[in-house]
């Protein structure tokens, strides 16, 4: 790893606050229905449980899918991979995807498309942080917690070369050479 230190960017309040809002959005827009959440591993498992346990009134199935495209680069490598499928089936289900970060779209779009061919009732797709401005695909994003710059992040569960998931807040990568 190249010589760097980690600046706290959101912190881990601002995380909760605005995931309780998320899953606040959620409940409201799934009340009483079933819904099949999807996390991606590993970046997004501790944002989907914190999303999970603030949903109310919805009726939830867990499942989770694995896929690649950075490895231990701090850039994507605009090629994505399925490591692990899902175990449920999706066929005529409500489906919401929880991703940690979208930031060229390449991999939120491949796993949508990748959903989508299984015919879901519906997907919907939560992010935990976006990058809009470096899009490469159009992607849609129904439930974004915020905005970021071209930094590159760290912490409440998203990794670098498989550190840092354990930070509690959002952290930025300041490289020192």
């Amino acid at each position: 790893m190249r010589p760097h230190r980690i600046e706290p960017l959101i912190e881990a309040e601002a995380l909760a606050a605005r995931v309780r809002d998320l899953a606040a959005q959620i409940s409201a827009d799934y009340q009483g229905r079933d819904l099949l959440i999807v996390g991606v591993l590993k970046g997004a498992f501790v944002f989907c449980a914190d999303l999970l346990r603030n949903l109310h009134g919805v009726h939830t199935q867990v499942d989770f899918i694995a896929c690649s495209s950075y490895g231990v680069a701090t850039e994507t490598s605009g090629v994505v991979r399925i490591l692990k499928d899902l175990n449920a089936p999706v066929t005529d289900r409500e489906v919401l995807l929880v991703e940690d970060i979208v930031d060229t779209g390449l991999t939120l779009q491949y796993l949508q498309a990748h959903l989508r061919q299984q015919n879901p009732r519906s997907l919907r797709t939560a992010v935990l942080l976006d990058k809009p401005y470096r899009r490469q695909v159009p992607v849609q994003v129904d439930y974004r917690g915020f905005e970021i710059p071209d930094l590159f992040v760290v912490g409440y569960g998203i990794d670098w070369a498989e550190h840092y998931r354990h930070l509690p807040y959002i952290g930025a990568v300041r490289f020192l050479d």
